[in-house]
């Protein structure tokens, strides 16, 4: 396992963790459970501890996972403030392999300060809100990426001269369609083999997300990739050629995959593809709530995920 991946990590206040453990990541963990127990929040989680390398990428990252949760609030709306969102935070806190995390909102005498990690405390009249997106690290939700974000994660597929590769994954996915390209600045548009030039919106939201994947994992080389709902428009048949092009480009390119689902398909597939490709740094984590309220993370490996697969017992 790379020495960036993260292993374990323990969360403490933040959305529905109040004390929570998890440990035994591998390259590629799937995470599941019962729907509203924590999934997306845990990779939001996961995904500001590893994104905190600087009070600029700490802000960007409780700034990011608010926004893109919240994403259908702003788009009739002015956006909020980097300040209002990281005063409705409050407080985050969390500990990994890789490193210690904190943020608070704290009151002296009336005057609010924001303090980063154990030592930095900042005047929120004084907060310049400046925020930076680390390069290696992306994070799909649900809403799927904008055209501009498709746009930078496709940058890394030229940089690498992997267009070629990524025409054949398409090809895979419909058998129609020739390639893609950005055209006229952040269009993303596909050619079927008998036509012109089509936007990338009019063949389903399941293509645009397929290939959102494949090109940030060129962009997140030795780094970190979340995806919410992985399946997200795309048809249970197409599963076995997603999670092999994930496994198999995840390992070239050194990239640690978070992603959730709620779909038996998509773990089956998933199970059915690591056993035939031999890959075994693959995990599944399910997710439960306790009698008590907490969230308990049951972290299943690759043998004990085939024999949850093979005698037919939920996994979900």
């Amino acid at each position: 396992m790379s020495e960036h991946f993260i292993k374990n990590i323990e969360i403490k206040n933040f959305k529905l963790f109040k004390d929570f453990k998890a440990e035994g990541f591998g390259k590629v963990n799937l995470i599941g459970g019962k729907n509203n127990v924590g999934k997306t929040a845990f990779m939001e989680a996961v995904y500001v501890n590893v994104h905190s390398e600087s009070i600029e990428h700490l802000t960007y990252a409780l700034y990011a996972c608010t926004h893109n949760r919240n994403y259908l609030e702003y788009v009739n709306n002015k956006e909020p403030s980097v300040k209002k969102i990281l005063d409705a935070i409050q407080f985050y806190e969390s500990e990994s392999n890789i490193k210690t995390v904190k943020f608070e909102v704290i009151s002296i005498n009336g005057k609010k300060k924001y303090k980063f990690f154990d030592d930095i405390e900042i005047n929120k009249n004084e907060f310049s809100e400046d925020y930076k997106h680390a390069d290696n690290i992306e994070f799909i939700d649900n809403f799927g990426f904008t055209n501009y974000e498709l746009k930078l994660v496709y940058e890394a597929v030229q940089i690498k001269d992997k267009e070629e590769v990524l025409y054949e994954y398409i090809n895979e996915f419909d058998k129609n369609i020739l390639n893609f390209k950005i055209i006229g600045g952040d269009k993303p548009q596909c050619k079927k083999i008998k036509g012109d030039y089509q936007d990338l919106n009019e063949f389903g939201d399941g293509l645009k997300h397929y290939i959102s994947i494949i090109c940030s994992l060129y962009a997140c080389v030795n780094g970190y990739l979340f995806i919410d709902e992985i399946d997200n428009g795309i048809h249970y048949t197409k599963l076995d050629e997603l999670w092999e092009i994930i496994l198999t480009v995840s390992k070239e390119q050194s990239v640690q995959v978070f992603a959730t689902t709620h779909s038996k398909e998509c773990i089956e597939s998933y199970a059915r593809v690591a056993k035939r490709l031999e890959d075994y740094d693959v995990k599944y984590i399910k997710l439960s709530k306790l009698k008590d309220g907490s969230i308990y993370a049951g972290v299943r490996d690759f043998d004990m995920l085939q024999y949850v697969i093979d005698d037919e017992h939920e996994v979900r």
